[in-house]
């Protein structure tokens, strides 16, 4: 069963809905944005939550109002239930013109709706209710956003972190034909990214690898345990403290920084190495080797990688190519 529905939202609301969409990689197959597929799984996996968290609330609100002054039960309820939809609403989704959207849902979703509908509403109405939904949800860390939309994807991989067994799975951005065969370790978010990795050892090749979980697919828990590593727990972890999306090779690198580079190294904080030590205007980094290129790819002559050698040839073929494409 497929039905549709009008939702109003403001142009805010809407806007970081669809970024979410977009970071979460849900597009058409002409490459556009697919809101509505995201917000049928928006719906299916962080109702429960929603609907727990808001009943708490009212249930708090309904005490407190309850011990204060003499109040029946019934009216409590009202009162609280006006407090949270009246009160507790952002200042700017109150002032801003909504927009119209409209969203077809089917299966989970569909029967979902229908369960809104015929309980929950009372003096809301459907539109309403999803615009908070929304709102609550936009109001939780991104990194944890990503855990609601890829609940199934997070829930595989814990439990095969907890059960020491082997996954297998393939990504968004590999080949069709592509399968990988890891050894889940652990799951790790990025605070520059805001995202959540899996962090693993391939069952294959026998190197550290490491995944974002939203852009896993058709995940497979295998019946095969694995002998579980300390020592590589301990190297996996350290890594995902320090830069969870990279746990290529870590290396000791010396970067000589101009003063624009020193004010680039100020402001640009995204994915941005820690420093061992500082000699003048020699910047020392414990870091992996990839992450330290992508970096400092953005300096150009601004920031000259010393040492390791191996990094410094990487860079200059990037510059090297970089101005062939301008000259042809």
């Amino acid at each position: 069963m497929t039905e549709k529905f009008k939702i109003y939202l403001s142009e805010d609301i809407k806007t970081r809905l669809t970024n979410d969409a977009e970071l979460f990689e849900f597009f058409k197959k002409d490459g556009s944005v697919n809101l509505n597929a995201f917000l049928k799984i928006l719906i299916v996996n962080y109702f429960d939550q929603y609907r727990n968290e808001k009943e708490k609330l009212l249930t708090s609100i309904r005490q407190d109002i309850s011990g204060i002054v003499s109040i029946s039960a019934h009216d409590s309820e009202i009162l609280a239930d006006r407090i949270v939809n009246t009160y507790l609403k952002d200042d700017i989704e109150k002032n801003e013109k909504s927009t119209a959207i409209t969203l077809t849902v089917s299966g989970e979703s569909y029967e979902i709706i229908g369960i809104i509908e015929n309980n929950l509403l009372k003096d809301s109405s459907l539109s309403g209710y999803l615009k908070d939904m929304f709102v609550s949800y936009l109001s939780i860390p991104r990194s944890n956003r990503e855990i609601i939309i890829f609940k199934d994807i997070q829930k595989a991989i814990a439990t095969a972190i907890s059960d020491k067994k082997i996954i297998t799975f393939s990504t968004t951005s590999s080949e069709k034909s592509t399968t990988f065969t890891v050894e889940p370790y652990l799951l790790a978010p990025s605070k520059e990214e805001q995202c959540n990795y899996l962090i693993c050892n391939d069952a294959r090749a026998h190197i550290p690898r490491t995944f974002r979980i939203s852009r896993l697919k058709s995940i497979f828990i295998t019946s095969a345990v694995f002998p579980f590593d300390e020592n590589l727990y301990r190297e996996l972890q350290d890594k995902a403290l320090r830069s969870p999306q990279s746990v290529s090779k870590t290396v000791q690198a010396v970067v000589k920084m101009n003063s624009f580079g020193i004010r680039k190294f100020k402001v640009v904080t995204k994915n941005r190495p820690d420093i061992l030590k500082i000699e003048g205007d020699l910047y020392y980094f414990d870091w992996p080797e990839l992450q330290l290129e992508e970096y400092f790819k953005r300096f150009g002559r601004d920031a000259i990688v010393l040492e390791p050698e191996s990094l410094r040839e990487r860079l200059k073929k990037y510059y090297s190519m970089a101005l062939r494409a301008y000259k042809d």
